[in-house]
């Protein structure tokens, strides 16, 4: 019989630290915690080696008392627990008493600590979790910690760390989830010789955010802010236009504390879908502050895992908070900043998610409307125009007179975004196309009339009041507004109108079928005929009616009117595509979302088709009265925006 024994401490610790210190960077996110805990004001971390050879960390904090630090060094001791209660009302980021411990018994650790109340301070030095007499000496008061030689002692952990460049840069991606969620403290870091961050302390997230990621990510930015309950959500997000190829700059701290959420990442893909293309992630710093009791972070020993007691709320709030912001502001992607007279400088509108950031200087972080606050529309204006200047109102005086300008180009009635379109605008459908290349608007006077027109009697500039619109290489259409030319790819928003009308269509049951006069029979694959039983209701839902005939044979009695250029055994083998791609199961809802994705893409005007004057005019019209214009259904921009100040940059103007 194997014999049952009681660990000695030494042993405890070990196995402690193999989970909470899983590399150097487990020291700095823990030794960081308990500076932030002791209330400092400034911190200093330096490493050598990426942290395997040397982490220091200096704070200004409280500091411990000398008679407390044998118990700042044992497993289990701490002063931010009192009773098991409080294990349920957690306000600081460590709470375990693991940390000191675990990290004393696999490296070399020296402590110097002063509090206000002591005219000198203690040091003690700790080798492979034994202790050596408590010392006097001379510091500052607060705390400084050196970790030397970690994992001196367990060579198997040791073997698995990764070479210095990357150990340091997971210290740094540490280093950077503690800076930006406390912006008041000021935090210096330092690799080697190299000072590789010196924050000072500020009252503006953004400009700690800007500090880490640069002006492409600050200028894109776009501010939230609601409160339901006791949840308050607070951030930025950024444009669609600036994304990822991973989720690592999705940034959520609760309480001050770094978490990784699984239903809140979902809710923010959701707020993102239609506005990215595939495999594009959006990028986000969010702060979420609820009650402490209402969240439970003692879930595992690295406290980056949460459990909410209502994250249903929370997942509806985030995604609701998201959708009204992008609702009500303006997405078309702007053309980058080009710093002089060259015209290679030009970012193509076709270059997806990097065609650039937006003009946009977004406003101080709690600026922006919130899904709670109604937006009223002043006398003589749309409630979309007033909406979108509401939006765009930011403390930056460029934002402003753009929001202005945005309320001003909308002329006559226009529908809300839960309106249907109205009546007296047709729908567009592709007809007979003359051969020439360009067209222009109907009524739009000569090129050398417009220029006249915007020249007064008195020679003082005045704004344009027409709207040219012709046709580029059968696949762009150029128009212009009151602030700048707009480049549109012709695709990508026949696309995304054609989706906006399907899916209108089938949320009022009113889509086009076109009934077959004798019902066609289709011999599938038993893949394809599966997965058509399975999801017969949806298809019907989008006009496809079918019935099982018997063995992998399906009757097809009907399919959307607007396909009719494609045989009817096309349609549903393209239809069935997406619902046997695999992966994990989707919902109905999104079923249904990329079986109108892929419809619209099939009858929407393809690039190369040549465009008559009276279909860029019908395009160009509904594209202001349509949800989401700016990005047609699978993320690609549909129109790409040059200010009138960058098109006179690059011809030398000023």
């Amino acid at each position: 019989m194997p014999t049952i024994r009681q660990l000695p401490p030494s042993l405890v610790n070990k196995i402690a630290a193999g989970e909470v210190i899983e590399r150097p960077a487990s020291v700095v996110k823990e030794l960081l915690e308990n500076s932030i805990d002791a209330g400092a004001r400034s911190i200093e971390l330096t490493i050598e080696g990426g942290g395997i050879e040397l982490i220091r960390i200096s704070d200004d904090g409280c500091g411990i008392d000398e008679e407390q630090i044998p118990l700042a060094l044992a497993s289990h001791a701490t002063s931010k627990l009192q009773s098991a209660d409080d294990l349920f009302d957690v306000h600081t980021l460590g709470f375990r008493g693991e940390a000191l411990a675990s990290i004393a018994e696999v490296s070399h650790l020296v402590l110097k600590t002063r509090t206000a109340a002591s005219d000198s301070g203690t040091e003690v030095r700790v080798q492979g979790g034994a202790a050596e007499p408590l010392q006097p000496t001379g510091c500052p008061v607060g705390t400084t910690i050196e970790v030397r030689h970690l994992f001196f002692n367990t060579p198997v952990r040791k073997k698995f760390l990764k070479t210095p460049p990357t150990e340091a840069g997971h210290i740094t991606e540490a280093f950077t989830r503690i800076a930006l969620a406390f912006p008041e403290v000021s935090m210096k870091m330092i690799s080697g010789n190299r000072t590789v961050y010196d924050l000072a302390e500020t009252t503006s997230w953004q400009e700690r955010i800007a500090a880490f990621f640069g002006d492409e990510i600050a200028q894109a930015l776009i501010p939230v802010s609601s409160q339901q309950d006791q949840a308050q959500l607070s951030g930025f997000v950024a444009d669609p236009s600036v994304s990822r190829s991973n989720n690592r700059m999705q940034y959520l701290f609760l309480n001050g504390r770094y978490i990784r959420d699984r239903s809140l990442q979902h809710a923010l893909g959701e707020a993102y879908r239609g506005l990215l293309m595939v495999g594009r992630f959006p990028i986000c710093f969010l702060r979420l502050e609820l009650p402490p009791d209402q969240v439970d972070v003692n879930v595992h020993p690295t406290k980056m895992e949460v459990r909410f007691q209502e994250s249903g709320k929370l997942y509806s709030q985030l995604l609701k908070t998201l959708r009204h912001e992008f609702l009500t502001s303006d997405l078309t992607a702007r053309a980058r900043h080009v710093p002089g007279p060259v015209p290679q400088g030009l970012v193509s509108p076709a270059s997806g998610p990097s065609s650039g950031a937006p003009a946009r200087v977004p406003a101080q972080h709690g600026s922006g409307p919130t899904s709670s606050q109604p937006v009223s529309a002043p006398t003589g204006q749309s409630p979309v125009a007033a909406e979108l200047g509401s939006a765009l109102t930011r403390d930056d005086t460029r934002w402003s007179s753009h929001a202005e300008q945005m309320a001003q180009v909308s002329s006559g009635p226009r529908p809300t975004p839960h309106l249907n379109l109205p009546e007296q605008i047709p729908p567009f459908r592709p007809f007979d196309r003359p051969d020439s290349s360009s067209t222009y608007l109907p009524n739009s006077p000569p090129p050398e009339e417009q220029e006249a027109s915007e020249t007064s009697a008195d020679g003082a500039q005045q704004p344009a009041t027409s709207r040219l619109g012709f046709q580029l290489h059968n696949r762009y259409l150029v128009t212009q507004d009151e602030s700048g030319m707009v480049v549109i790819d012709q695709h990508a928003l026949h696309e995304r109108i054609m989706y906006e009308q399907l899916r209108t269509k089938v949320e009022s049951r009113s889509l086009e079928r076109q009934k077959l006069l004798v019902p066609e029979s289709l011999d599938l694959t038993p893949a394809e005929a599966a997965a058509a039983i399975e999801f017969q209701e949806i298809l019907a839902e989008i006009g496809i009616e079918i019935e099982p005939f018997g063995g992998d044979t399906i009757l097809m009695h009907s399919y959307p009117a607007m396909l009719t250029k494609l045989r009817p055994g096309e349609v549903l083998r393209q239809v069935l595509e997406p619902l046997m791609a695999g992966g994990k199961e989707p919902s109905s809802r999104e079923i249904l979302d990329e079986l109108l994705h892929m419809m619209a893409c099939k009858a929407a005007i393809k690039a190369g088709d040549k465009l008559a004057t009276e279909e860029i005019t019908a395009l160009l019209e509904q594209r202001d009265h349509y949800q989401n214009t700016h990005h047609c259904p699978h993320g690609r921009p549909t129109a790409l925006f040059f200010s009138r100040e960058q098109l006179d940059k690059m011809f030398g103007r000023t």
